[in-house]
């Protein structure tokens, strides 16, 4: 187990993310939580992967590169993350939004975004 991984219950979909290693397993349901991988834009050709921006004094992550993708009520992006420097950063969306956030932070050496898709899962992209 590591920090900041991301863990769901496969039987009634709570999802946590791990904040301090103590030891053991997560559980939930009566059964371990499932860890989810980061998916990378080497995973696949969808329209996944957060990309991030420096615009001015804050991050601009958005989902899909050149086409963002769907906001509709059945498939849609649940949050997305950004991480700064070890710091992170969170909102949260709801179907109908644009999928994309801003994070007005300073500008950081190690970066990259996570994002969840209620379908397809965990992806991650880095600056």
């Amino acid at each position: 187990m590591e920090k900041l991984q991301v863990y769901k219950c496969e039987v009634c979909g709570n999802i946590v993310e791990l904040l301090h290693v103590g030891g053991g397993e997560l559980y939930c349901c009566g059964q371990p939580m499932k860890l989810l991988e980061e998916k990378t834009a080497e995973s696949s050709t969808e329209k996944h992967v957060p990309f991030i921006e420096r615009v001015g004094n804050k991050y601009v992550v958005k989902v899909g590169e050149n086409q963002a993708h769907p906001m509709e009520e059945k498939h849609y992006i649940e949050w997305i993350e950004l991480v700064v420097d070890g710091k992170v950063y969170r909102q949260f969306l709801n179907p109908g939004d644009d999928p994309k956030a801003e994070f007005e932070v300073p500008e950081g050496k190690d970066v990259y975004a996570r994002e969840f898709c209620n379908i397809h899962g965990l992806w991650k992209g880095s600056m």
